[in-house]
Parts: C-alpha cells; structure tokens; sequence
C-alpha cells in the first residue's frame, strides 16, 4: 500500500492536526490582543480562497452593493486584513490609512464592545467555526455609527486556523431605534419612579404649606417645567399657595382674585379636566379674551392647567408651564394628569389637617389665661406645648391667681385624656379652682372644694393637680397636691431639688378627701418649677430618668447675668422646654409654671421661716425642725443648727403644751456690718395667744419636765418674754463669731 510521504524541513516537526490548531489559536489571541491604530486596504484582488469547481455567482456583487454589504478577509497567520471600499465606507475609513492589523481593528471600536467582538473572535478562532457581532465605532468627525459583520474561519491543509472571510453591513438606523427604545425605557423608568417619590413626599406633608413646598420643588422628568404655581378655590377665588419659576410681581393678579370665565384655568375647574396649550397663538386663538393679561407679562409659551379634584369637588388647580412652545404627548399628559391627581388629594388632607389644627389650638388658647398677671415680689413664666398626634389638645393646664393680702397662687394640673372633652373638664375645672381659691380659701381647702365640683360634674374624669400659695412677703410656699407631680426648687447655689409634698388622691376620685398642706421655704432669688408629667415621662423615658433630666436643666447656670430676673427665668424655661421630645413624637402635651421670688417690694430685712403649728398638730413640730435645718444651712450658718433646734423645739413645745391656741413660729437672720466687719445674729420667736407666762424653776433628779427655760438660758446668747396685745411672745438669739 502506498503512504503519502512525510513533508520535509519545518513541517516533518508539525504537531498533531488538534495541536496545530490550538497553536494557531494562541496566535490569533496574541494578535487580536493588539490595540494599535490602523487603517483598511482595498483589495484589488480579493485573494478568497476557492474550491475545486467552485466559482463565484455574478449576481454577488450587484446584491451585495444594493444591500450595503460590504466584505473583508483576515489572513490570521500573519494578521493582515484587507476589505473592499464598501467596508472601507461603513467602517468610516480612508483607503491607504490602515496598518491593515487585528489591533487597529480594535482600537476603532467603542471601548464596551471591543472586549465581546474579541472573545467571540477568539473563540472562532479556537474552534474553526463561524462568530458575529454588533459593535460601535466612532467615525473620525465624532459620529457614532453601528456595525454588524459575519464571518467564518477557514483552515489549511493541516486543519489549522488560516483565514476569517465574512461580510459587514451599516446598523446605524439600528442603533438608533435602540437608543430611542433605550431612552424611552429610561423615561418611562424615571417617570415611574418619579410618580413613587412624589405620592411619599405629598404623603408626608403635613400642612398646606408643605404641600406647596413639595410641589413647587418636584423635578419632573423629561420635561423639566420652567414654573409651577399651586393655588386653592375659596369662594371663587383662586388663592396663591406656593410658586417657582415666576416673579412675584407677576402673579400679583392672579391672587385672591376671582376666576374668570374665559380663562383657561375656569375652564380645567369647571370640567374637572386638564387643559394643555402648546403655544401662544394657541392660547390667543382659544380663549381671546384672557390673553391681553396674559399678553402684559410676557413670559412661557405653554401651558398645562390641572384641576385639583377630591372627592369629586374642585378645590384648586395647580399651573404648569413652559418657556418655549411645547406639544405634550400622552405619555407626558398622562403623567401630569396623575401628579394632579396626588396633589389633589395631598391638598385636601392638608387642609383639613390644619382647620383641626386652628380649631384646636383656638379652644387651647381660650381655655388657657390669655396673660399671666404680674405680681409685686415674684416672676413667672409659663409654656405650653402641644403633643404631636391627634387634634393637638388636652388637658394640661397651668394658671396664677392673684390672692388677697397680696399673695399669689400657682396651679398646675391635668385632666385624664387627650380630646375635646378633656380640654371643656379642664375649662371648667381650672375656673372653679380660680374662683375658690380667689375667695380666700387656704389650700387644703381650695382643693378640696375642687375635688367635690369636678365630681359634681359626673363626666367619668378624673384630674390630677398641685396648688401652691406662696406668701410674697416671705418666700413661704404653702403646697397641696392631688395625684401630680411634686415641685422641683432651683436653690440659690444653682442646685435644684424635688421638695416632696403630701398627696392626696386625683381630683373627682372621692368627693371627701381631705388634703394635707405642705410648707416650704424660698430665699430671694431662688425658683418654683410646675409641669406635667408628658415632660418627665414618655414611652422611652421613665419617671425617675425624667425627673434627673429635668433637675440638670434647672441646676445648669444660666447665661446673661446682666440680664433682668424676667429675662434670666425666660431662659430658664426655654430650657426646659427644649428637652421635651419632639412636636412630630411628643404623646401628651405639656404644661409648664415657674415662679422665682424676688423678695418683697422693699427687700426683706433678714431671711426668714414663718410658721404656724396648730395646737392638736405635734408631728408638725418634728416638721418644723426639718425645715429649721434646711434654712440654717442655706443661709449658711450650719453651726448654730444643733442648738437652734433644741431651744426651739423647747419654745414650741411649751406654747402647744399649756395653751389651748395654735403657736406661731418664727426664725430670722440678721447680717449687721459696722466698722469690725459683719455680725450675724439668729432671732427665733414663738407667739402664743396665752397670759401665762413661763415660770424658770429646778427640777428635781427624777422630774420629767421644768428644764427647757434652764437650757434656753444656758444656751442662748439672750432670751426673754414679750407681752403682746393679747398672749406673748418667747425668744432667743444665737449669734456665731463674728465674720471679718
């Protein structure tokens, strides 16, 4: 049998068919790797391999210039390209300025295409088989042009890869209507989009003027407006709520003005449909008798009117227009004909959102005292604030009453729940404790009588309350509570403290309830805190965090000290009002009282506590040597505390013991300066209604009473006995070392 001999020289050390044309492959990517500028040479004779037989239809070529079709050859091995003048044209290529390579090819091609013709290349390559590709390339004057081309690897006698012959065509148009369906795609994307983020924006607005803000701020997508106006329908005038894009001066006209029949925003109102104008002879050819106005202002030249329309009433229409003349398409008109629909009913909610709100904060502001009344020796300052749900009123309340003799009454309180019935309780609530408390009633009594009126009432409401009558004369604070909260005092050190009170059950709880009265003592310039519990208390926040919140705000020092007491106490309550959550988070309102003693009108001759202690009352004494100790040491003679408050435990007891009347207790402090330096001296006083006087005698060993007078005297730096109109008074005097 014959065998076809060995080939000689370099092909005796040819691989394996497979192996060639996978080192055939490995050229190929090297060269197609390239990146160089080239340019494509005409090829006079086309050079395409042929076939035994084969031979190439006279009607090729006429079809492939009719079609556009131009065709290339790529000689792999030695990676030279070479294609006809069409190609040359559709590629946008000049004969003779190409280095003819598989790099330059590339290079001319859009830097997102260049890596997929090159794999898929490659991979013909690999495989000897057939690839295609849509590809952009940009021609030398900056066009952008689409190119589609096909073709097909061909191997040599030794299967390895030789040449690529194939054919490429214009796809511009095709890429064009790509990106026309790309953009559309994209619009009709944003415009969804857009649609979403305005109905949670309008959502989110509150109030008719955030309506108007979200409005006036939306960009509309691919069709940027030049102005926005959105107005409401009251009573048949249109009244401007917010605008962009015009000047004040021109809608001046349009405001609160009524609704022509003959405008075109008449006509959107009255068919409840949109009307769009495309430009301005169209306006003056359909509603003649608006364009003279229009006319003088001499700005946009389209037009989109929208009626605003809820539950099937107009209440608005909203303006959208345009510089240059424009002919909105369906899309566009239909996108507008939603963002009419949203807005309209954004609109409605708004304002019904705030007619609740006015209507609310009017009942609020007629209940609460209009003013708080100024009184000789003592600065107030008051807050409300509404809590941020619902109709934004309640309960809560606060008021200073004015009493006989000159002193003053604070009242602080709130009635169970959070509506229009709580605040009418509270109404009538807060004018009958006013009313008693005017009267003249002591505290206890004050609120007692309150309890029993709110239980009268019979409204299944109950209300809790602290009532305080501060003596201005002498800084004594004389405090009733009812279920509330206990005051925090601001001391004259700038430290704050809650002063507990006696209390009592809520108001309208139990008609007989009887009150205790607390007695407590200020110094000039020292201040009494009242609120309510939506400021120390909340959902995230207990009591006891609330209450250490509200003493660091009242404790921090505060600024402007040059400023007058009104004017620091102003500051005071700004503060803490400042701590209270949010308006949009707050669950209950808050009442807020301060009042700061400034001392009489004529300054106070020596700091002072006053007390009386009734005859059957013996816990009060114990009382009143707690409150004795407190005012020495704030006074600032805590040395003399141990034996003021035996000798005046001693004064006190002997007047409740051997009278039948109530004693009267009172402790001074004197702070005389002369050319040594200050003297400080502590007067403690006792007045009793009795004619008997007390009698100094020496107890036996085993005698139980008859030492007070014998301590008094051996303690006291002077004592003595006063007569009075009718009974006497008892003192003695303590006086520390002098001060230099």
């Amino acid at each position: 049998m014959a065998t076809e001999p060995e080939p000689q020289g370099p092909a005796r050390r040819t691989p394996p068919a497979q192996s060639t044309r996978s080192a055939a492959a490995a050229g190929s990517l090297r060269s197609a790797a390239g990146l160089a500028g080239g340019r494509i040479v005409p090829a006079v004779s086309r050079g395409l391999p042929t076939r035994t037989g084969d031979s190439t239809p006279d009607w090729l070529e006429p079809a492939m210039a009719a079609n556009g079709i131009g065709s290339f050859d790529w000689d792999i091995r030695h990676d030279r390209l070479e294609g006809d003048q069409r190609a040359c044209a559709i590629l946008g290529l000049q004969p003779g300025r190409f280095d003819r390579s598989s790099g330059a090819f590339l290079a001319m091609l859009h830097p997102e295409d260049a890596p997929v013709v090159r794999r898929r290349v490659e991979r013909a390559v690999t495989e000897l088989g057939q690839c295609g590709a849509y590809y952009r390339t940009v021609f030398p004057g900056g066009d952008l042009h689409a190119v589609r081309f096909r073709g097909r690897v061909l191997a040599d006698a030794f299967g390895r890869p030789s040449r690529m012959v194939g054919f490429v065509w214009d796809a511009t148009v095709e890429l064009h209507k790509r990106e026309r369906a790309g953009a559309m795609a994209q619009l009709r994307h944003e415009r969804s989009r857009f649609i979403k983020e305005a109905a949670r924006a309008l959502s989110e607005a509150v109030t008719v003027r955030d309506v108007a803000r979200v409005f006036t701020e939306l960009p509309l997508p691919g069709l940027p407006p030049d102005g926005l106006v959105l107005s409401s329908l009251e009573a048949g005038r249109l009244q401007i709520l917010g605008a962009s894009g015009y000047h004040e001066v021109d809608l001046r006209p349009y405001d609160r003005t009524p609704v022509s029949p003959a405008h075109p925003a008449s006509e959107a109102i009255r068919n409840r449909v949109p009307v769009f104008i495309s430009s301005r002879e169209e306006y003056r050819e359909r509603y003649p008798e608006a364009y003279p106005q229009l006319a003088e202002t001499g700005v946009r030249s389209a037009w989109a009117f929208l009626p605003l329309v809820a539950s099937g009433r107009p209440i608005g229409v909203c303006l959208v227009s345009f510089d240059d003349d424009r002919e909105l398409d369906a899309d566009e008109r239909t996108l507008l004909s939603t963002l009419g629909g949203l807005v309209a009913q954004s609109l409605a909610r708004a304002r019904l959102h705030d007619a609740e709100h006015e209507l609310a904060a009017g009942l609020q502001r007629v209940m609460l005292p209009r003013t708080v009344p100024s009184v000789p020796g003592v600065t107030t300052a008051v807050r409300y604030l509404a809590a941020g749900s619902g109709l934004q009123i309640g309960g809560d309340w606060y008021d200073v009453v004015p009493l006989p003799g000159g002193h003053v009454g604070l009242v602080i309180g709130d009635v169970q729940g959070h509506d229009v019935h709580a605040a009418g309780i509270m109404g009538q609530l807060r004018i009958a404790l006013r009313a008693y408390a005017a009267e003249g009633h002591p505290p206890a009594a004050v609120m007692a009588r309150a309890s029993r009126f709110l239980a009268d009432l019979d409204t299944d409401h109950f209300a809790t309350c602290t009532y305080a009558e501060v003596n201005v004369d002498y800084g004594v604070v004389y405090a009733v509570r009812a279920g509330h909260l206990d005051p925090v005092v601001r001391r004259g050190d700038g430290s704050a403290t809650i002063v507990p009170v006696a209390g009592g059950l809520p108001l309208g709880v139990s008609p007989d309830e009887e009150y205790r009265v607390t007695r407590f003592s200020l110094d000039p310039g020292e201040t009494v805190v009242l609120c309510t519990d939506g400021l120390v208390e909340s959902r995230e926040m207990d009591l006891d965090t609330g209450f250490a919140r509200l003493c660091a705000a009242v404790s921090q020092e505060l600024p402007g000290r040059d400023e007058g007491p009104r004017d620091q106490l102003e500051e005071l309550a700004d503060r803490i009002a400042s701590q209270a959550a949010d308006s949009t988070e707050r669950e209950d309102d808050i009442a807020l009282l301060l009042l700061r003693w400034d001392g009489p009108a004529g300054g106070l001759a020596a700091q002072q506590l006053r007390r009386r202690i009734g005859q059957a009352d013996l816990a009060r004494i114990s009382e009143l040597r707690g409150e004795l100790r407190d005012a020495l040491r704030r006074w600032g003679v805590g040395e003399l505390v141990d034996t003021a408050e035996l000798l005046a435990s001693e004064l006190v007891t002997n007047a409740i013991r051997h009278t039948d009347r109530d004693a009267m207790f009172t402790a001074r402090l004197y702070r005389e300066t002369d050319g040594d330096g200050t003297r400080v001296r502590l007067r403690v006083e006792v007045e009793d209604e009795s004619d008997l006087w007390p009698t100094r005698r020496t107890p036996g060993e085993q005698a139980s009473s008859g030492r007070g007078l014998m301590l008094v005297e051996a303690l006291a730096d002077g004592w003595g006995v006063e007569p009075r109109g009718t009974g006497k008074r008892m003192w003695f005097e303590l006086c520390p070392e002098r001060a230099e």
